[in-house]
């Protein structure tokens, strides 16, 4: 049946997505925000709930990684990370982790506190006091290629459209899972609130040991030095890749194969192997340009630009 239903595809929807690129990439785009942009009504936050907050693709599954093993003082073992981590904003019929209202994980923890997955933006997340919010941005550059290669293996295959298309639907208000600036800009406001932790894809790259000594003690867990170096070495990458599997999503279409696609290569400024120079200060423009419209006043071009602003002005 597989083969049956990808030959389909590449016979019917191939051609579609290519004569109708850029109108279907918007349209891809549109349902996925569509699709992810809700977080269940009335829940209301209690002091053992830990939100990861991370833009799609921007290192979420790493965080919740680490999160997991400090609650669990290096030593959470799991079928699967979601068997542990609730992510409300998934649909109902496509989720498969706990409910909010499943206290299984957090009565499992020694520590009694338990991840909770979201991609979506401050606002529609309730935001309280007694909760604790780790909010991770990652490269725009490198969100849109790590995205590009994951939809191709977990949802659209041989119909995602050429990178041209896709980046066209990203750089718009169409881009799927909705303003990587306005997810920024939202927790960059909050960033000063003590139950905030906000951090940065690249400076958790560069510094592995004092990501999770920074997240522990904001966390309120003191670990001890085998309970560190255990989450440590759990946190890796070369770790996760090992057990991937672990992190996978499910299948979503006949033609998808989601081995290994939610760790691909986990590197940062590598977005050259799929965009050119030019598209590269594209992508930088635009965000700026859009995290200035929402007045944020986030570093951009200190943490990410391809190059100084005063540089390309020259140029």
């Amino acid at each position: 049946m597989r083969p049956l239903l990808t030959g389909l595809a590449y016979a019917v929807f191939v051609p579609m997505s290519r004569l109708f690129g850029r109108r279907f990439a918007r349209s891809v785009g549109r349902m996925m925000t569509r699709g992810l942009s809700q977080f269940p009504a009335g829940y209301v936050p209690v002091p053992s709930d830990v939100f990861i907050c991370s833009y799609f693709k921007s290192g979420t599954n790493w965080t919740m990684q680490i999160a997991v093993q400090i609650a669990f003082r290096g030593r959470a073992e799991f079928e699967h990370i979601h068997d542990l981590v609730p992510w409300p904003d998934m649909p109902p019929r496509m989720n498969y982790t706990p409910a909010l209202e499943d206290d299984g994980p957090r009565r499992a923890a020694p520590t009694g506190l338990r991840a909770i997955k979201t991609h979506l933006a401050l606002g529609p997340v309730p935001f309280s006091p007694i909760a604790r919010y780790v909010c991770v941005v990652r490269d725009p550059k490198d969100v849109f290629v790590s995205g590009y290669h994951f939809m191709r293996a977990v949802a659209l295959g041989p119909m995602l459209p050429s990178v041209t298309h896709w980046l066209d639907a990203y750089l718009s208000p169409d881009t799927p899972l909705g303003s990587w600036a306005e997810h920024l800009a939202s927790y960059w406001r909050v960033r000063h609130e003590p139950n905030v932790l906000f951090l940065t894809y690249e400076s958790m790259r560069a510094d592995l040991a004092g990501t999770v000594d920074r997240i522990a003690a904001f966390m309120g867990v003191a670990l001890t030095p085998d309970e560190r170096a255990a989450v440590i070495e759990r946190a890796s990458f070369d770790y996760m890749k090992r057990v991937g599997h672990k992190f996978d999503p499910p299948r979503s279409a006949p033609w998808a194969d989601a081995r290994g696609a939610m760790l691909r290569r986990g590197q940062k400024g590598a977005s050259g192997e799929l965009l050119s120079a030019e598209d590269q200060r594209r992508i930088d423009d635009y965000w700026r340009a859009e995290l200035q419209r929402l007045g944020c006043d986030f570093p951009y071009d200190r943490e990410f630009a391809v190059l100084p602003r005063a540089a390309r002005s020259v140029a």
